[in-house]
């Protein structure tokens, strides 16, 4: 019988330019993610603490599993410098089998 594929999710957070790409590598390092890609700067435009902010932040795309979704969270929170990190949590239909299971190996499944 051969073992499923471990499922996997995908977690979105933001940091402000400069800030994520010590945050992916310690993920990675602790295996609380099999892959971290920290995008472009871009710009974000939000309402916080009643006023309208405008900042140049990183999006970042955390690859991990459902079984580490609960340690990356908690993690995350001790790392990130924000009050109130996002942390969107995204389930894909479908991926290769193949990828799957290196994401399941590299987190420790």
């Amino acid at each position: 019988m051969t073992q499923s594929a471990p499922q996997l999710v995908i977690v979105l957070t933001t940091f402000a330019v400069g800030k994520g790409l010590a945050v992916a590598r310690t993920l990675v390092d602790e295996r609380l993610a099999a892959c971290v890609n920290v995008l472009a700067p871009m710009t974000s435009v939000y309402r916080w603490k009643g006023e309208v902010e405008q900042e140049l932040e990183e999006q970042v795309v955390i690859k991990t599993t459902v079984d580490r979704l609960r340690a990356l969270e908690t993690r995350l929170g001790e790392l990130h410098p924000y009050e109130l990190p996002e942390f969107l949590v995204l389930t894909p239909s479908s991926g290769s089998d193949a990828y799957l299971r290196w994401v399941g190996a590299q987190v420790g499944e």
